[in-house]
C-alpha cells in the first residue's frame, strides 16, 4: 500500500495512530444492541475533527482504532473528545444506560495509543485477525468448562 501524506497550509504530515480503549467495567455491552449506534457516533466524530478511520474494529470489551490524526490535533484532546461526545450521544438515544453506567460514564479512563511509522499494514492485519484469534482461543478453552459429572 502507497504511504499518503496529507497536506494542511504550510505543512506535510503522516500522522497515524492505534488507538484502543474500552467502555466501563470491560462490560461486553459494545457488541450487542449498541454495537451500530457507537460505530455510527464514531464515524462522525471523526469526520467532524477531521480525523480519517483507516481500521476499527468494535470487539466484545474494546474498540480498537487506526486513525490519522492531523498535526493540529493533540492526540489526548481527541480521545477526550471522542469519549466524552460518544458517551453523550449514547446517553441521549439510550437513556436506560444511565442506570448501567452511572454518573454518565460510559467509557473508562485511559487509552492506549501507539505511533503507527511504516509497519501500517502489519497493525492492520492484528486489527482484522483480532477477533479470530479470540474466537480461537475461545474454543480450544471450551473444554475445561464440560460437566465433568458426565
Amino acid at each position: 500500500m502507497a504511504q499518503k501524506n496529507y497536506s494542511l497550509a504550510h505543512t506535510k504530515w503522516m500522522c497515524k495512530y492505534h488507538i484502543v480503549f474500552t467502555p466501563k467495567y470491560r462490560r461486553k455491552i459494545i457488541y450487542s444492541q449498541y454495537r451500530k449506534d457507537l460505530q455510527e457516533y464514531i464515524r462522525t466524530l471523526c469526520k467532524y475533527k477531521g480525523v480519517e478511520i483507516l481500521e476499527g474494529h468494535m470487539m466484545p470489551d474494546h474498540v480498537h482504532l487506526l486513525v490519522a490524526i492531523p498535526p493540529r490535533i493533540s492526540v489526548s484532546s481527541f480521545m477526550g473528545y471522542l469519549k466524552g461526545k460518544s458517551a453523550l450521544m449514547m446517553f441521549e438515544k439510550h437513556g436506560n444506560l444511565k442506570y448501567k453506567f452511572g454518573n454518565r460514564h460510559f467509557w473508562s479512563e485511559g487509552y492506549y495509543v501507539s505511533t503507527v511509522g511504516l509497519n501500517e499494514e502489519m497493525i492492520r492485519k492484528y486489527i482484522q485477525d483480532q477477533e479470530k484469534h479470540d474466537q480461537a482461543v475461545d474454543k480450544l478453552s471450551v473444554k475445561e468448562y464440560e460437566d465433568p459429572f458426565k
